[in-house]
């Protein structure tokens, strides 16, 4: 049930936000110290364990009043893990980096994007441009790349179109890149002469005269990294990210919302910068719920009512007959709205003169590719082409909560007790059907008596992570071990009828048909989200492995939406082979080739020291062919 304290902090109008509109010179991180005194992480104490007694129909009730859910009730699937996430609260009012009134809300999410971070950024780069007062982007690792390019590129984009209609644009920009002073202060402004420098690559004061510019690195030693990545745009757009700012191999996943929760969001970004602004953010005082800022020009405003989404076949074919230019570094494209983003970013995975499907599909996902590889996979056959940009509509907004975690430093993995954590918890005790995750690794203490516990009551559980990923820093101590290696302990764990209703697959492109070891930085995935009972959906920063849990500042989204959860599924199947070729074997959840061969790299079931060393093998001989070493 929630507790008479929790509650009352959800009812209570005051917000971090509310009262920054009210004195915009005052630092957030003294105004949440105001509403909610210094607040404690919880600890390894305060957490009452995987399993929980249901809740009653009067906690659900009580739960339901602790949000502003629009014009479409909760389902009472939702209310449950809501009922569980609420709990969190106890022990740190803003455990979840958000203002408790803000946490449950509503609103529409007309995009997602599941593709390589270059597509991403391209998204992201059009909204900047259209940006009319105001930008928050706050992301973890920054490194130049092409994402960063196309973003530096709008940035002097919307200067320059500031200064054509006689305004400015106040921007923020927060990172991550741990040093030593961040012992003495989280928070280290950043210099001009830094961040205009070589190793990030913003925009020169000179280049976006226009702009009111401001940069924040950010890091709670020892362990405590910003691995949020969201920004929000003049309070009426909000985007949620996998992805870093640095070329990679993977592919990413990222929705756009509007509505309410737009100020949920925004309620994070104050509490996230902490400190007292130079030049205050101008959107105080236009929440989301009224509009957002107002717009000086006649141009599209980003929150309006659109038509009817695309269904992915149509946006094929408007892809293939339009043949745009690809919008790139230095030769920008820039769309006045999103369908013609849309219709854009098809018309580059369509296929040129002489090219077919599979081949124009390699050339987008080897375009920022540390190691771009050639095709494996057969033929992509019509209608089965990769869609980047999924566009989706609903008949009205509907219910989203905001289940993030704070960052915590210390060198132990007592901060579980979060709304992250508990929402996925609930969401696997809860399902009565089926369960699907996605991540790059699969390892959280908590989750394996979770997972056996829903196969031992028969719910359907699927999940894929990708072979290696960051396999050198999941072997060490505390760490929760490698994919290959938890897979293992979860399928010893179960009876055969059990292990038939576990579905492990490894990630495989969308031109491949294996799985590729994370170690050769050709084909990976990124994408962290997790859909229970068809409706229920959460999408965000955190993975479900042991830093994620206990340790990273995270943000994520829950929705509770049938057709959003169809759409996020349906871009998962299509923009990746991982369901056919990616399956794991039943008995010790190891990838296998057709002939029963392991993926090169891999480390099969490493219960022997021999595993380590065929793993370690596998690696260095395919770094060699590939001219690593």
């Amino acid at each position: 049930m929630v507790s008479d304290r929790v509650y009352k902090l959800c009812q209570q109008s005051p917000t971090v936000s509310s009262e920054f509109a009210k004195n915009p010179l005052e630092a957030p991180t003294e105004i949440a110290k105001r509403l909610y005194g210094i607040t404690k992480p919880a600890t390894k104490h305060d957490f009452p364990g995987v399993d929980r007694p249901p809740a009653s129909v009067a906690d659900l009730e009580r739960a339901r009043q602790c949000g502003n859910w629009g014009p479409l009730p909760p389902s009472e699937f939702f209310l449950r893990v809501w009922n569980d996430v609420l709990s969190s609260l106890d022990a740190d009012a803003l455990g979840g980096m958000v203002s408790p009134p803000l946490m449950g809300s509503y609103g529409t999410m007309p995009l997602t994007v599941i593709a390589p971070l270059a597509d991403i950024a391209r998204h992201m780069s059009n909204v900047i441009v259209r940006a009319e007062k105001e930008v928050f982007l706050i992301t973890c690792s920054w490194s130049p790349s092409l994402a960063v390019h196309l973003v530096s590129d709008a940035l002097k984009e919307l200067s320059k179109r500031a200064g054509q209609r006689g305004g400015r644009v106040v921007v923020k920009v927060m990172y991550d890149k741990a040093g030593a002073a961040q012992f003495i202060n989280n928070r280290q402004p950043v210099k001009p002469e830094v961040y205009s420098g070589e190793k990030i690559q913003l925009p020169k004061p000179e280049e976006i005269p226009h702009i009111d510019f401001e940069v924040i690195n950010f890091h709670k030693p020892l362990l405590g990294t910003l691995h949020a990545k969201f920004m929000v745009v003049d309070r009426k757009i909000a985007i949620i990210e996998s992805n870093n700012m640095e070329d990679n191999d993977n592919v990413e996943m990222m929705t756009h919302f509007e509505g309410p929760i737009v100020d949920s969001i925004y309620d994070t970004a104050l509490i996230t910068w902490g400190n007292a602004f130079k030049i205050p953010p101008p959107s105080a005082n236009a929440p989301a719920t009224e509009g957002g800022l107002p717009t000086d020009q006649g141009h599209e405003a980003l929150f309006t009512d659109r038509e009817p989404a695309r269904e992915q076949h149509q946006i094929v074919m408007d892809g293939q007959s339009a043949q745009l230019s690809e919008h790139m570094p230095d030769d920008p494209h820039y769309d006045s709205d999103m369908a013609g983003e849309i219709t854009r970013m098809q018309s580059c995975y369509s296929a040129k003169p002489n090219e077919t499907r599979l081949q124009a599909t390699n050339r987008q996902l080897n375009l920022a590719c540390t190691k771009p590889i050639d095709p494996t996979g057969p033929e992509i056959p019509e209608g089965d082409e990769f869609t980047p940009y999924i566009p989706i509509s609903t008949p009205s907004p509907f219910p989203i909560a905001l289940v993030s975690r704070l960052p915590y430093g210390e060198p132990n993995n007592g901060n579980v007790f979060v709304p992250q954590n508990e929402a996925w918890l609930s969401c696997v005790r809860n399902a009565t059907s089926s369960i699907f995750i996605q991540t790059p690794d699969l390892n959280a203490t908590q989750l394996h008596p979770a997972l056996i516990a829903a196969l031992k009551r028969g719910i359907d559980v699927t999940y894929y992570v990708c072979l290696g990923y960051n396999d050198a820093g999941e072997i060490m101590p505390g760490q929760g071990g490698t994919n290959e290696m938890f897979a293992g302990k979860l399928v010893d764990a179960l009876s055969a009828p059990e292990r038939a209703r576990l579905h492990i697959c490894y990630y495989v492109g969308k031109d491949q048909d294996h799985p590729i070891h994370h170690n050769f930085k050709s084909r990976s995935c990124h994408v962290k989200l997790l859909i229970a009972d068809g409706h229920i959906g959460i999408q965000g920063s955190g993975n479900q492995d042991t830093q994620s849990w206990y340790h990273s500042q995270e943000i994520n989204v829950m929705i509770d939406s049938r057709e959003m959860c169809r759409k996020w599924r349906e871009g998962i199947e299509r923009n990746q082979n991982t369901a056919t070729y990616g399956k794991a074997g039943v008995d010790d959840g190891v990838w296998r080739d057709r002939d029963g061969k392991e993926a090169e790299g891999s480390m099969g079931k490493p219960s022997t020291a021999m595993g380590w060393v065929k793993g370690t093998m596998g690696m260095v001989k395919k770094a060699q062919e590939k001219g690593g070493f």
